[in-house]
């Protein structure tokens, strides 16, 4: 452990004198490709490292070796810490929407307000009790100050509750007890022992409840570990809880200081010295002021966590709180449970920014509208390969490249997984002719059309959208129905003594102005048609492969057949015909395939 800091004013000179940033000639060389970084002019010496701040080291960890293997218990902030973070708060009729949302979504744990410190969430909290709209499995947190006047209205707001959380906290960071309350240890200590019995004492105008208790030294990161386990035991001591009726003891992130792995050194060593271990739900309140909320959060959960409080796509003061929408759904990526129901994830987010009147990131995990996205041709391929292999592999388990979770699984759509722009590839507009409208393009017919998206978004410099894409497979494939066109045609077929089919074709074709009469025999109606226009400057093609399948527009379902054929230079010409006869389609895809190459050649 790290020696006591006398003062955090004493703080300024060990930082200017320890802090050597990429210039300090103690680290490891530099190594790097080209020239070196220069010096910035950034103000690096007036900060102090955080173990300059808060001197503590566990060799004992335990917690790098450890898996997450279950969900921790959720408690939902959001009508308390994400409420109080909104420039306008939520009236009481957003508010309701939040808690309904939240109880739907299976929460039994929610604080549902600040009742000493605002009105509108007293009456709210009234509300919810006297309407009974609280389910018997669904256990409701009232957040107050360690301060006396405040911890009554707190128990005066609860009464006719079945079951309640009094979660009282006072500040016990090095920085708090200096600067704002200038207070020495013993006397902030006592401040959260007096709450405790105070709490207590009032516990005769709480009957009727069901009532557990929570304790929170705020700003645990500015905190010496030694220091918090000292309190939150001192207030257990008063508390006196048991395994069968435990309280809570909270470490709060109140503003994010230090690294994930030392947030989880510390939940550890506190883990560890809290007594009785048994009788203590340890809980996690982590914010995001740097940008490591979820990966501190899922860190301390296996330094000894229980619980852990945040707020739906990370609302909260600041930064935000921790998502526990983000931290939900991974745990669901790694096979656990998350014991919350995030299955339709559009509506939550389109209830959370409702009621917050905050739009979430574009980028936001898993609820951003881009996630599930993917513009890159790289990507594109190595998805549209992946949806293959799980329709074909039948596996049980989801694995598509790029994308880390089914996006069904929490009600999104594939229509919008690949979009197409100037640096799409060739598997993107077949995934999107796929996925959007029902046409399984062959795989050799991907790089054809892909070019043509290609030069397409090229010209126009913005995404195309899929409709976009399909008018394009339309005007190239199935309107390309100059110069030949079928008129008239029909198919006799028989069967010889040994079994084999025969079938003839006859019918008559347009080529500009001019009909001429065609026919041709062949084992099937495709042979067939292709022998009888190969005497007609249609020579040059050879036949190389096809494929058919049915697609449905609308109430309409149809033929489709894809036709690869061959010039006499080795180029490859692909059409496509569209029928509700399915002998037709073919006839019509090899016209296109033919008419494309005319086009292209003025031959």
């Amino acid at each position: 452990m790290g020696q006591d800091q006398s003062s955090v004013f004493d703080l300024a000179a060990v930082a200017a004198a320890s802090n050597g940033g990429n210039n300090d000639p103690l680290l490891p060389p530099a190594r790097f490709i080209g020239d070196p970084q220069k010096p910035s002019r950034m103000p690096y010496n007036k900060y102090a490292a955080y173990d300059k701040q808060i001197p503590f080291d566990y060799p004992e960890r335990t917690w790098p070796g450890k898996r997450l293997q279950r969900a921790p218990r959720w408690c939902s902030v959001d009508l308390r810490d994400g409420n109080q973070a909104l420039v306008n708060p939520m009236d009481s009729e957003r508010k309701l929407r939040f808690w309904n949302l939240l109880v739907s979504m299976g929460f039994k744990e929610i604080e549902v307000g600040f009742p000493s410190a605002s009105e509108t969430d007293y009456d709210f909290i009234r509300m919810l009790i006297e309407r009974e709209l609280i389910p018997d499995d669904v256990t409701i947190v009232v957040l107050t100050q360690a301060r006396e006047h405040l911890i009554r209205k707190t128990y005066e707001c609860l009464k006719g509750a079945k079951r309640a959380v009094v979660h009282f906290y006072n500040s016990v960071s090095v920085l708090q007890r200096e600067v704002v309350f200038r207070k020495n240890k013993e006397e902030i200590k006592k401040l959260a022992t007096d709450a405790a019995e105070l709490c207590k004492d009032l516990e005769n105008e709480a009957k009727g409840i069901d009532l557990y208790y929570e304790y929170s030294p705020e700003s645990f990161t500015g905190t010496e570990p030694e220091y918090a386990v000292e309190v939150c035991n001192a207030v257990i001591g008063v508390i006196k809880p048991t395994p069968e009726h435990p309280m809570i003891i909270n470490l709060p992130a109140t503003v994010e200081m230090t690294t994930p792995n030392v947030f989880a050194d510390e939940v550890e060593y506190v883990s560890n010295h809290l007594v009785p271990r048994d009788a203590v739900v340890l809980s996690l309140h982590p914010h995001n002021d740097e940008g490591m909320g979820v990966a501190a959060t899922e860190l301390a959960v296996l330094a000894g966590a229980d619980r852990v409080e945040g707020c739906l796509l990370g609302n909260g003061e600041r930064t935000g709180n921790v998502d526990l929408v983000t931290l939900g759904l991974n745990f669901l990526t790694q096979g656990i449970d998350p014991q919350i129901d995030y299955s339709n994830v559009p509506e939550i987010r389109k209830t959370v920014e409702y009621c917050n009147q905050i739009k979430i990131s574009e980028r936001h995990p898993y609820a951003g509208n881009f996630v599930f996205t993917a513009f890159s041709g790289s990507h594109q391929d190595a998805i549209n390969k992946g949806t293959r292999y799980m329709e074909e592999s039948g596996t049980e388990y989801w694995e598509v490249p790029y994308l880390p979770i089914d996006p069904a699984d929490v009600g999104r759509q594939y229509e919008p997984i690949i979009r197409i722009n100037s640096q799409s590839g060739k598997g993107g507009s077949a995934f999107v002719m796929q996925h959007s409208f029902g046409f399984d393009l062959p795989k050799a017919m991907h790089p054809e059309f892909g070019h043509i998206v290609q030069v397409e978004t090229d010209r126009v410099g913005k995404e195309l959208k899929p409709n976009a894409i399909y008018d394009l497979f339309k005007a190239h494939y199935i309107d390309a129905v100059k110069p030949y066109q079928l008129v008239q045609h029909s198919f006799a077929e028989f069967t010889d003594e040994e079994g084999h089919s025969h079938v003839t074709f006859a019918g008559a074709i347009r080529h500009t102005d001019t009909v001429f009469q065609v026919q041709g025999s062949g084992n099937g109606p495709i042979d067939a048609f292709f022998n009888a226009i190969h005497g007609q400057k249609m020579d040059r093609f050879t036949f190389i492969d096809y494929k058919e399948h049915a697609v449905k527009q609308g109430s309409d379902s149809q033929a489709v057949a894809y036709i690869h054929l061959q010039d006499e230079n080795g180029r490859d010409w692909f059409g496509v015909g569209m029928s509700h006869n399915i002998n037709l389609a073919p006839l019509k895809g090899i016209l296109s395939a033919i008419n494309r190459a005319v086009s292209h050649d003025g031959k």
